[in-house]
């Protein structure tokens, strides 16, 4: 296998199963067949159409919507077509930066099929033998990829935070990483992917961020989600992402970014290069 699998994988889909739908004019996210035919049984706040389907206009303000689409999810829920509600709430917005417009549980956000965000962290620490990247195993008891190694710490964003801010709270929750230490993160750039899950349609950007660490330093983690942290040479992590899946899927593609950002990954040296860069930002289909 290569490095580029991964990408494929977290951008495999089929937009002929989905169809887009909208809020005051803005494509905001994709439904697929079967997901329409539930909410054909609210025609009051969804309008499904031949050509289209729109929140109902008489929903303007973002908290309108917001409880519209929450009273909804919470009736599917009760039916047993969605999971329960979580504790956070994602932005509804076709472009980060733009005034949301509305917010939606982020158990919700795939079956929706909205665009979602996210901080990565890299934790790295500099030695006579190169670079060393902290790696995290997550917990064999989550619901969700148990066992599977993660980047030192990540994080949904929520509708309340900063990134950074986001990103400093989840480094102490993940990993007891000090205020003093986090506020050091460095911001390094986004990748997005276009994936086809069982929920529906996932349009995630990550927010990346490096964080250099002292080498004395040992992580701990505070909210039981990681099992275990190593620190491992930066080509042992490479040779783990290249030859297997054990990385959660699209923390593979943090680890390539930072590849390639610290030169491990060269032009001249694999063949993939052009394709790997190319494929860590995929655009959504929403403009």
């Amino acid at each position: 296998m290569a490095y580029l699998d991964h990408i494929r994988r977290c951008n495999a889909h089929s937009l002929s199963k989905f169809r887009p739908w909208s809020i005051a004019g803005r494509k905001v996210g994709y439904l697929r067949a079967d997901f329409i035919r539930h909410l054909q049984r609210f025609p009051d706040i969804f309008a499904i159409g031949e050509d289209a389907i729109t929140l109902s206009p008489a929903l303007v303000a973002p908290e309108e919507r917001t409880e519209a689409i929450g009273w909804i999810g919470r009736k599917l829920a009760a039916d047993g077509v969605l999971g329960p509600a979580g504790l956070e709430m994602f932005p509804v917005t076709p472009r980060w930066g733009e005034t949301a417009l509305a917010a939606v549980d982020r158990n919700w956000v795939n079956h929706f099929g909205l665009p979602a965000y996210g901080v990565h962290m890299n934790g790295f620490v500099r030695g006579e033998d190169g670079i060393q990247l902290w790696v995290a195993r997550r917990s064999r008891h989550k619901m969700t990829y148990p066992g599977q190694l993660d980047n030192l710490v990540a994080g949904g964003q929520p509708v309340d935070l900063g990134l950074h801010e986001n990103m400093v709270k989840e480094a102490h929750e993940e990993a007891a990483i000090p205020t003093e230490i986090a506020e050091k993160v460095q911001p390094v750039g986004t990748i997005s992917y276009v994936m086809e899950t069982e929920a529906g349609l996932k349009l995630d950007t990550m927010f990346n961020y490096d964080l250099e660490l002292p080498p004395d330093f040992q992580p701990v983690n505070n909210d039981g989600e990681v099992e275990a942290f190593m620190l491992l040479p930066l080509a042992e992590v490479a040779a783990i992402v290249r030859e297997s899946f054990e990385f959660k899927f699209n923390c593979n593609l943090v680890v390539i970014d930072f590849l390639v950002r610290h030169g491990f990954l060269t032009p001249d040296g694999e063949s993939d290069y052009a394709a790997i860069c190319t494929g860590l930002q995929t655009a959504f289909p929403l403009d």
